[in-house]
């Protein structure tokens, strides 16, 4: 399966595998119902107030008409359809989709969808990176998120008694930023069994602070997290 590397906002790439043309039709599907959800109660409401004009009838349209760039602006390259799906727009050179990305893709969007939107779906399957036209010129495409919980500090320090004890004080002169870095790799270890990030990240932490381990690179990090939660957690 094609995947496409995505930066972080810790500066680490995670490869996430391209949406399937089933996700990103159903995704619309969805969208679309909140489309008829909205413009049948916003009209009934307006009926009944008397409100119905040309111009009112305009004012209504309008946050369907712009719905997909609002929501992808404010949502991360997400609509509330996308979400559903657990899917998302991003940049083929792995970098977050800025304002300018979204509204190539809105340009576009009305080429796309006509049709019945057989121009779309022929682009998505066709195109070596599954880009309708609008991704095309954006650059951008879009990738299906993987569906593993987070592991959270808090949940660390719940597993943890309270007669732990660390194995590797060293990492106390690790940062917040290096756990998080840790974490991603690990996440990236379970959501895409792509163990290289544990491997690297396990022999440069061992080189670095001096420590000797015949742990797992996984069993590694893991005990890493855990000691220095429990000591950030006494200080």
């Amino acid at each position: 399966m094609q995947t496409i590397n995505v930066r972080t906002t810790q500066n680490v790439l995670i490869g996430y595998p391209l949406a399937g043309l089933f996700d990103r039709v159903l995704a619309f599907i969805l969208d679309l119902f909140i489309f008829i959800a909205y413009l049948i109660l916003t009209f009934v409401i307006f009926y009944n107030l008397n409100l119905v004009t040309t111009w009112t009838s305009i004012l209504i349209y309008l946050p369907v008409f712009f719905y997909n760039l609002i929501f992808e602006i404010i949502m991360n390259g997400q609509s509330p359809g996308k979400r559903a799906m657990k899917i998302k727009v991003v940049r083929l050179d792995g970098a977050s989709p800025t304002i300018a990305n979204y509204i190539m893709r809105f340009i576009l969007w009305p080429v796309d969808i006509v049709l019945s939107g057989s121009i779309a779906i022929t682009f998505i399957l066709l195109t070596k990176n599954s880009q309708r036209l609008g991704d095309l010129a954006a650059g951008t495409t879009v990738v299906k998120l993987a569906n593993t919980p987070t592991v959270t500090s808090q949940k660390i320090l719940e597993g943890l008694h309270q007669n732990y004890t660390p194995s590797f004080p060293q990492v106390m002169n690790l940062s917040d930023r290096d756990i998080s870095v840790i974490q991603e790799a690990l996440d990236v270890n379970v959501q895409l069994g792509n163990d290289r990030p544990i491997y690297l990240l396990a022999d440069k932490l061992k080189r670095l602070h001096g420590i000797q381990s015949d742990l797992s690179p996984s069993q590694f990090l893991h005990t890493v997290l855990k000691d220095y939660h429990y000591l950030t957690s006494n200080l």
